[in-house]
């Protein structure tokens, strides 16, 4: 596997800075999820409107915590996560990544909604086939990139429904050479504690 040292630093850098900026979260909060989607051969600018569905399914069990709060505006959240692919693909995928999360909207007293997005990084048990057929070669170890559209649920406070993307890539050839990737569209539920 070969890493742009330009790019692990950069990404270290950023970390660094937003550690530097944000304050520790109050409630220090926890948070299990459980999501299931279905890959897409579209990429991931297309991920949501083309929807070239294939028959491969995945199941996410993720475990995370809340590290910093910017101002009641960013969240700071480590998360990792166990999947499970089934049907074109069988295979393990184990994930780990830092996300932040846009807190505030506009509607947040009548749906308490926040946007996130991740990264990190993803390892499968086995070279996905999808990736494979889509791009003509993979690598195990790739990029992991996230993004969600969370809504609390009214009068449950503890509990979250959100869609996400859930995106493995070469992060064009950063891992391996490999440029291109895979992508699942799923839904899930979410308990904070």
């Amino acid at each position: 596997m070969r890493l742009k040292a330009n790019s692990v630093l950069f990404l270290l850098g950023l970390v660094l800075l937003l550690g530097s900026h944000c304050q520790a979260m109050a409630d220090d909060s926890w948070f299990v999820s459980l999501y299931g989607g279905r890959a897409s051969y579209d990429d991931l600018a297309n991920a949501f409107s083309e929807k070239d569905f294939v028959d491969s399914y995945v199941a996410v069990l993720a475990v995370g915590k809340g590290l910093a709060d910017y101002k009641h505006y960013l969240r700071l959240e480590g998360e990792g996560q166990v999947a499970k692919h089934w049907g074109e693909q069988d295979h393990f995928e184990f994930n780990a990544l830092l996300g932040l999360r846009w807190l505030p909207f506009p509607w947040d007293r009548y749906l308490d909604t926040s946007f996130a997005m991740g990264a990190g990084l993803s390892y499968a048990t086995d070279e996905p086939e999808i990736e494979v057929e889509k791009n003509d070669r993979t690598a195990r170890l790739l990029g992991y990139l996230m993004f969600e559209l969370a809504m609390v649920v009214p009068r449950q406070p503890n509990w979250t429904l959100f869609a996400r993307v859930h995106h493995r890539s070469g992060a064009f050839g950063l891992f391996d050479g490999v440029s291109g990737g895979s992508n699942v569209v799923g839904a899930g539920l979410r308990y904070t504690f």
